[in-house]
């Protein structure tokens, strides 16, 4: 049954790898590309170094969020992290991942809806945090420059239902 458990372990992990290597050699191919040019071009205006260099960190600072989600995400498959539930407002976790993102998002129009009614809700506050960073990363990625983000949440019966919206194909 162990010997299973390593087997699927494994398997969730090289899935994670696979999944997650074209996120990992994006940022890094940038950061490549912009260094190279840096580096054989001593003639490059001002504004172009300057923009090479903001892409370099922009991109490193991406793969690093990148590489600590995968980390974080390998830890939780083999139980090196122990999930902590509290019950929190999820205001102020919503709050907390618009603040880590605040840089990214200052062109875009983000609208938050809690409904009244929506309790406190019990989670790993940092995780969860944590949920909502990633999918507004990906809306941010994956939406034309300016465009709105909405957040909404609303209770279902016994249930809070969540919705990350986006305005992209």
């Amino acid at each position: 049954k162990q010997a299973a458990l390593r087997a699927k372990t494994e398997e969730t992990r090289s899935s994670l790898l696979s999944a997650v290597s074209h996120d990992l050699r994006t940022p890094l191919a940038s950061i490549t590309g912009a260094a190279t040019s840096l580096r054989d071009d001593a003639e490059l205006a001002f504004s172009t170094r300057s923009e090479l260099v903001e892409s370099i960190v922009d991109e490193a600072e991406r793969l690093e969020r990148l590489v600590g989600n995968l980390l974080d995400m390998t830890r939780l498959e083999s139980g090196g992290i122990a999930l902590k539930h509290d019950w929190v407002p999820l205001d102020e976790m919503i709050g907390s991942a618009l603040t880590r993102l605040e840089a990214r998002l200052e062109d875009r129009g983000i609208a938050v809806s809690i409904a009244s009614d929506v309790p406190l809700v019990r989670v790993d506050p940092v995780l969860f945090e944590q949920v909502f960073v990633n999918l507004l990363e990906n809306a941010v990625k994956y939406t034309p420059r300016k465009s709105p983000i909405d957040i909404i949440a609303r209770r279902e019966g016994e249930h809070v239902t969540i919705e990350i919206r986006d305005h992209g194909s």
